[in-house]
């Protein structure tokens, strides 16, 4: 039996759950309640790693569930410090290029939203929230790539009333996720995860706090033989 395929295992989990305090399973089953797929976040080429490291946490946060990381000029590493753990939580995506990344979320059904301050955008209140949405994060300075900005399907930015017309990224990410994700859990669209979705995170957030965790698995498995 592949790995892969334990992930859709029922019994597997029943059997890692013997090796978890109960708490802690119930506490999996409650984050996951609030866990969504119908938004995701990139971010792209953002030097300052701690930005990074913030925007996660920020998926964390408020539920999304899947971030990806354009890494095409800096190559970046997690400060767990600043993600405090939410490295383990949320889902990470490396991708070499701006257009590999943009290809492969298109394919999972998104759509492609730039958040920009310069273009004409929709007011962050006024976003529909209605379709499964991939927004993206630009660097510091620069903001997003033209490769981006031309392919988006959609802008979105944060109403602002002072002389500054930019806001760091890792607080841009909060503002939007905390504003489309309360927004999203009010409505009527089917944004948790599906059934098979949830019994794969559980597995894996199990398998992440279980020591000596291929052992066990090693014992799951010749006890099916």
């Amino acid at each position: 039996m592949q790995l892969n395929d334990l992930y859709k295992n029922t019994d597997y989990l029943s059997y890692l759950s013997g090796f978890i305090t109960q708490n802690r399973m119930l506490g999996f089953e409650k984050v996951l309640e609030n866990r969504t797929n119908h938004f995701c976040v990139a971010v792209e080429d953002v030097y300052q790693l701690h930005n990074t490291s913030a925007v996660m946490r920020s998926c964390e946060v408020f539920g999304v569930q899947n971030l990806h990381v354009i890494e095409q000029k800096f190559s970046k590493t997690i400060d767990k410090q600043i993600a405090m753990g939410a490295e383990k939580w949320v889902d990470i995506q490396m991708h070499k290029s701006t257009q590999t990344c943009i290809s492969e979320i298109k394919s999972k059904g998104y759509q492609i939203v730039a958040t920009t301050p310069h273009k004409d955008a929709f007011l962050l209140d006024d976003f529909d929230i209605t379709k499964p949405s991939a927004l993206f994060f630009g660097t510091e300075k620069m903001g997003l790539s033209s490769e981006i900005m031309d392919q988006a399907d959609t802008y979105i930015k944060i109403p602002m009333y002072g002389f500054t017309e930019s806001l760091n990224i890792s607080v841009s990410a909060a503002i939007i996720l905390n504003n489309i994700t309360t927004r999203l859990r009010k409505s009527s669209i089917d944004w948790q995860l599906s059934e098979e979705e949830l019994l794969t995170k559980k597995i894996d957030w199990a398998r992440k706090s279980i020591k000596d965790i291929d052992f066990i698995t090693e014992r799951f498995l010749q006890n099916q033989f």
